[in-house]
């Protein structure tokens, strides 16, 4: 959460967690295109040669796997140099883990911007290839380039220009406000990378190569994770920076992963390319990516006023507690990194059959997905109930970080079950063109019950039953993305 890495939180994600992703609507305006059943010669595009796509003919369980574990790994590993970063910071000092957690609330609203735009890209490119229309999915991987390019450049200017009111609302404390500017300038004037890398892996992941995707993710991370000690404690003849340095560390590891996944791009995608010769800007296709993405936007952005207004409330408490949340969060993405790994492969696999208009398959991806969603929630809840305090000591973290940290630990770990749900059925619908779904339910779980909750807890009940407002949120939310979810499954797939 100190790092502005590409996540998928969640929606992640992630996550990157993070890191929340969505879907857009059908590219012909017609839910039903392409028609043909399972066996027709509608249904089942065609990939690079004309061979069948996978996703229209391989076992599902055996797709989901195959699409889902490259992904699931490069969240992990993206989820894990975030990690190992603020491991690093947090031996540098707590405020400067303190300064990294703070302005994570501006980096969660670029990593939103980001990941929004080139999910609602991915869902449109999905359904592009098919329906067989090559041509037109090249038109709008185009587009998407310059979209990230003009994103990438608006956050730059913010950067350039407003650091230091931002950091000065962020905290009053003259050092704390010095570590924040020095972190946040860098990250954000300097986001290019974030933004690029993020979209030359949804280019991939749209024809469903998530094994290249990770390499692209990969690249970046080790980068990151070999310069995050050299350049904030001063190694191998390297100046010591400090906070300054581990943000310069994570651009350069996001440059890297940008270059990576334009090249594997350029030279492994059997069917997707930029081309500028001939190009002609399509409103259509703008619209038809933020038809979607810009639910997946907003759904972050809360995120990032959640991030902000908690902090907020935190900061009344102690540093130490704003320095806790950080972690939590970052710990937390972690564990949601196979969940959205698994409802980001479920993307292009529902969209692909959604636009070939094989239900059959859709049918197939739900029983496989959710189960093995609640599965890996079980497990994550039991980490968390059973290691608190070891989790919180790769932190360095004070006895009363720890004192803090260890309740709130358990008590989150409970609502793990319902989170991944919520984050799996947005997913799911995203897939069938229907990014609102996401987005109400990210809501209610991150803003419209959990601040207010929060701020009520604290001030009223103490800190430690501040926690309890996301069993509440949490719940809520699982409750309206399943009866949303169900609706949307029976009107678009017949189930």
């Amino acid at each position: 959460m100190g790092k502005s890495k590409t996540k998928q939180a969640g929606q992640n994600t992630s996550a990157r967690a993070g890191k929340g992703a969505a879907a857009g609507q059908s590219v012909s305006g017609n839910n039903e295109q392409g028609t043909g059943g399972a066996g027709s010669p509608q249904n089942g595009s065609h990939g690079a040669g004309g061979s069948q796509n996978k996703m229209a003919v391989m076992p599902m369980n055996t797709l989901l796997l195959s699409m889902s574990v490259p992904l699931m790994l490069s969240l992990l590993v993206q989820s894990l140099y975030n990690i190992v970063d603020s491991i690093f910071v947090s031996r540098y000092s707590e405020q400067a883990l303190t300064a990294t957690s703070l302005v994570y609330a501006v980096q969660f609203l670029m990593i939103a911007v980001g990941v929004g735009t080139n999910v609602g890209l991915n869902s449109l490119l999905s359904r592009y290839v098919g329906a067989k229309k090559d041509e037109d999915a090249c038109r709008a991987a185009t587009t998407g380039l310059i979209l990230n390019i003009a994103s990438a450049l608006i956050f730059s200017l913010v950067g350039i220009f407003f650091s230091k009111p931002i950091a000065s609302l962020m905290t009053s404390d003259p050092e704390l406000r010095k570590l924040c500017i020095q972190y946040m300038q860098v990250c954000v004037i300097f986001c290019y990378g974030t933004f690029i890398q993020t979209y030359g892996q949804r280019l991939l992941q749209a024809v469903g190569d998530t094994v290249l995707s990770m390499v692209s993710l990969i690249s970046g991370a080790i980068i990151n994770i070999i310069l995050d000690p050299i350049m904030i404690f001063g190694l191998l003849g390297c100046p010591e920076m400090g906070i300054r340095g581990a943000a310069i560390a994570t651009v350069i590891g996001q440059c890297t992963g940008a270059v990576v996944a334009l090249v594997l791009n350029k030279t492994k995608n059997p069917v997707i390319h930029v081309h500028f010769k001939g190009y002609h800007f399509n409103m259509d296709d703008v619209k038809a990516i933020y038809r979607v993405g810009m639910p997946t936007i907003v759904m972050q952005a809360i995120g990032s006023v959640m991030t902000f207004a908690v902090n907020a409330v935190l900061m009344s408490v102690s540093t130490t507690a704003v320095a806790f949340f950080g972690v939590y969060y970052k710990l937390q993405n972690f564990l949601m990194m196979p969940m959205n790994g698994l409802g980001q492969a479920t993307i292009p696999i529902v969209g692909f059959n959604f636009g070939s208009g094989n239900k059959d398959r859709i049918k197939q991806a739900w029983k496989c997905v959710v189960p093995a969603g609640i599965v890996m929630a079980l497990i994550g809840t039991v980490i968390f109930l059973a290691f608190p305090k070891q989790l919180l000591g790769l932190f360095a973290a004070s006895e009363e970080m720890l004192a803090i940290g260890v309740p709130a630990l358990r008590i989150i770990s409970v609502t793990f079950v319902f989170a991944t749900m919520t984050i799996i059925f947005g997913y799911f619908g995203s897939g069938l063109g229907n990014g609102v779904i996401n987005m109400i339910g990210g809501a209610i779980r991150q803003l419209v019950v959990l601040v207010p909750l929060v701020w009520v807890f604290t001030n009223f009940l103490g800190i430690s039953y501040t926690w309890y407002a996301m069993w509440i949120s949490e719940v809520l939310a699982f409750i309206y993305s399943f009866i949303s979810i169900r609706k949307e499954t029976k009107k678009k797939a017949g189930f």
